[in-house]
C-alpha cells in the first residue's frame, strides 16, 4: 500500500500561490500545476512550509472577492443616501395649508 506524497516522512515541499493569492504546499519534485507559481525561498518539510503559509495567508478570501468588497465600500462612500421624504401632492397641500 503506497502513501500519499503529502504524508510521507522526509518529503520536501515548496509553497505555491495562484492568481487569487491562495497558497498551497506542493512536493518539490513534482511539476508545478497550471495557474500556480512557486513562492521563492520557501522550501522544507511540511511543518516549515505550513508555518510559512499560516503567517503569509492571513486573509482567506480570494483576491477577486477582496477587490470587489473594496470597490463596494468605496462606491458606498461616494453615494449619499437620500434622507428627505419625496414630496407628494397630498403632503404639498398639507404643507401649504399649515403655514
Amino acid at each position: 500500500m503506497s502513501s500519499s506524497c503529502f504524508d510521507r516522512e522526509g518529503e520536501v515541499f515548496i509553497v505555491l500561490i495562484n492568481h487569487e493569492e491562495q497558497y498551497s504546499i506542493w512536493p518539490a519534485w513534482k511539476a508545478v500545476p497550471g495557474g500556480w507559481t512557486v513562492v521563492d525561498g520557501v522550501k522544507g518539510d511540511k511543518k516549515t512550509v505550513t508555518d510559512f503559509i499560516d503567517q503569509a495567508w492571513t486573509d482567506m478570501r480570494p483576491l477577486s472577492l477582496r477587490q470587489w468588497m473594496a470597490e463596494q465600500a468605496a462606491s458606498a462612500k461616494h453615494t449619499s443616501p437620500t434622507t428627505a421624504m419625496p414630496t407628494t401632492a397630498s403632503t404639498a397641500s398639507t404643507d401649504a395649508t399649515s403655514s
